[in-house]
């Protein structure tokens, strides 16, 4: 499940069933909430479908939010998130080895990616709790605070990036790739097609989806 974008107050959320590729559930929002989100898990299940697992993005407060069901985090936002802190090309040594750690995510298994993440942690912890001395105030503060952001995203979200792993027989994607692609098409062909007025630009994406 994932949300898209049309401007600063129109969106839509997408319930995608991954194994059979259907489009289950959509909402018109002005802005993506958990509410939401739960909302429509629950409409699906009273609708009769058994939801085994869910695939979301790493939104505050959403991959907890279901205790009874199994959450992927998507590993691209999780990697998107890494990149904001330590930007898409960084220089320091510690930060240029994070990055390497933080890909390996999408093509390994959990033992091996915790192992690379706590030995990355090992080498650079000193370098992690170095302190800057406010000169003015005399009070300290981390030296590297958007480095050690990065780390602390991977280590606390680790525990949800790697469900498809636990659970292998559910079959569960890694990532929220199809909705993001299925989006992404969207966008392009209404972009074929400016000028709509609201109420036909809702009319495409209720045929796009459909199909």
């Amino acid at each position: 499940m994932d949300t898209s974008y049309w401007g600063s107050s129109f969106s839509v959320m997408l319930f995608k069933d991954a194994l059979t590729k259907e489009n289950l559930l959509k909402y018109y929002v002005k802005s993506e909430t958990n509410v939401l989100y739960k909302q429509g898990i629950k409409q699906l299940e009273e609708q009769g479908f058994d939801i085994v697992g869910i695939v979301c993005d790493g939104r505050r407060g959403l991959i907890n939010s279901f205790e009874n069901i199994p959450v992927q985090m998507c590993q691209f936002h999780q990697v998107a998130i890494v990149r904001r802190y330590i930007t898409k090309n960084p220089r320091m040594p510690a930060a240029i080895e994070l990055k390497e750690v933080t890909a390996m995510m999408k093509q390994t298994d959990k033992e091996s990616f915790e192992g690379a993440l706590n030995e990355w942690y090992d080498r650079w912890k000193s370098f992690l709790n170095e302190r800057t001395i406010n000169e003015e105030t005399g009070k300290s503060f981390y030296t590297h605070k958007r480095l050690r952001s990065a780390y602390r995203s991977l280590k606390t979200n680790l525990k949800w990036l790697f469900t498809w792993y636990d659970h292998i027989e559910l079959e569960m994607p890694n990532t929220t790739n199809a909705i993001d692609g299925h989006f992404a098409d969207l966008k392009n062909k209404l972009r074929n097609h400016n000028g709509l007025s609201m109420k036909r630009k809702i009319k495409f994406i209720d045929e796009f989806l459909k199909a």
